[in-house]
C-alpha cells in the first residue's frame, strides 16, 4: 500500500516578498508549513541575499511553474564599480580594483551590447551543474573549471540612478536563466572598471509582482489561519501567458482522465498551447487541434 502524503490537498500560487539572507528553498518550506501543504514548489531561484518576488506554487499550481519560469521578469540592482569578487557579488573575495570610474554616458553606451539575445557565462559560485556536480561545490574546493556560455534574451537594460562614483542603480528585464550577476562582472569588464552585485531585488516574474507580496512576517502571523488561505491565487494565475478555452461538458471528463476532450476555441491557431477550463476550473493544457485539446497537463481540482 502507498504511503499517504501528509498535508493538507491546497492549490494556489502565493507571492512572497523575499527577505534577504534566505534560500528559496527556506521560504518554500515555510509557506508549506504555513499552509500545511503536501506539496510546494517555486518558479525561479533567488541568490540568498537578494529580495523581492519568490512565486510559490502549492498542490496543482505546481504544474503551472513552467510557465512562470520561462515568463519575462524585472530586475532591480546596484553595481559596485572598481572592484571584482570571486563570487560577483558583495559576499566574495575581492579579485581585482581598479580606479577607472567611467561616464554616464560611457554606461549607457555599454549597457546596449547587453540588450537583445546575448550569450551569458554563469558565475562559478552558481548552481550550474559540471559533470554532475555543482559549480559552486567545485568553486569552494578551489577547483579550476570552466562553464560553458548559454543565450539569454535581454528585453531591456537601463541606468536608473547613479547614488556615487561608486555605485549603479540598474534595471533589466530578461528571460529564463538570467544571472544578474554576470551582467554586473561583464559591463564591469566591459567598461574596464571591474564591478560586482552589491543588492539585488527581483521587482516581478511574469504576472506577479513584489508590491503584492506578502512578507515572511506576514506569513508567520497568518500560518494555518483561514486568513491565509485567502491571499491564495488560483492555480490558472500561473498560466495567464496562455490563451483560455472551454471544454464541453463531455470534453471536461475526457481530459480529466488524460484523453483528447472538446473545447470552445476563439482565435486559436492549430497546435498553439492553450489551457482549457469547465465551470470555472482549469482542467488541463495541452495542444488544441481541430476543436479538441490534447493534453499535456491534467489539473485534479
Amino acid at each position: 500500500m502507498a504511503r499517504r502524503k501528509k498535508g493538507r490537498d491546497i492549490s494556489g500560487w502565493l507571492v512572497v516578498d523575499k527577505p534577504a539572507g534566505l534560500t528559496s528553498t527556506a521560504v518554500v518550506n515555510k509557506v508549506k508549513w504555513a499552509f500545511e501543504a503536501n506539496k510546494a514548489g517555486h518558479a525561479g531561484t533567488l541568490d540568498p541575499d537578494a529580495t523581492g518576488v519568490l512565486a510559490v506554487a502549492l498542490g496543482e499550481a505546481t504544474k503551472t511553474v513552467p510557465y512562470i519560469t520561462d515568463a519575462l521578469k524585472c530586475y532591480e540592482f546596484t553595481v559596485r564599480l572598481g572592484q571584482a569578487t570571486n563570487t560577483d557579488d558583495a559576499e566574495g573575495e575581492v579579485t581585482g580594483e581598479s580606479d577607472l570610474r567611467p561616464s554616464e554616458d560611457e554606461i549607457k553606451e555599454a549597457l546596449q551590447g547587453f540588450v537583445g539575445e546575448i550569450m551569458q557565462v554563469p558565475p562559478k559560485f552558481s548552481a550550474v551543474k559540471i559533470d554532475g556536480e555543482r559549480a559552486y561545490k567545485r568553486a569552494r574546493d578551489d577547483e579550476e573549471f570552466e562553464i560553458a556560455a548559454r543565450p539569454l534574451w535581454v528585453e531591456s537594460l537601463i541606468l536608473m540612478d547613479r547614488p556615487d562614483a561608486d555605485q549603479i542603480v540598474l534595471e533589466m528585464v530578461c528571460g529564463k536563466g538570467g544571472y544578474v550577476r554576470s551582467i554586473a562582472r561583464d559591463l564591469g569588464e566591459k567598461l574596464g572598471c571591474l564591478g560586482h552585485v552589491l543588492k539585488l531585488r527581483r521587482v516581478w516574474s511574469g504576472p506577479f509582482e513584489a508590491a503584492e507580496g506578502m512578507t515572511f512576517e506576514q506569513i508567520e502571523a497568518l500560518a494555518r489561519t483561514p486568513e491565509l488561505d485567502e491571499r491564495l491565487l488560483p492555480v490558472e494565475a500561473g498560466l495567464q501567458d496562455l490563451t483560455e478555452v472551454k471544454a464541453t461538458d463531455a470534453g471536461a471528463t475526457r481530459l480529466r482522465n488524460g484523453n483528447p476532450g472538446q473545447v470552445i476555441a476563439h482565435d486559436v491557431e492549430f497546435g498553439e498551447e492553450v489551457w482549457a477550463s469547465h465551470d470555472g476550473k482549469p482542467v488541463a493544457v495541452g495542444q488544441y487541434r481541430g476543436g479538441e485539446l490534447h493534453p499535456s497537463r491534467v489539473f485534479n481540482l
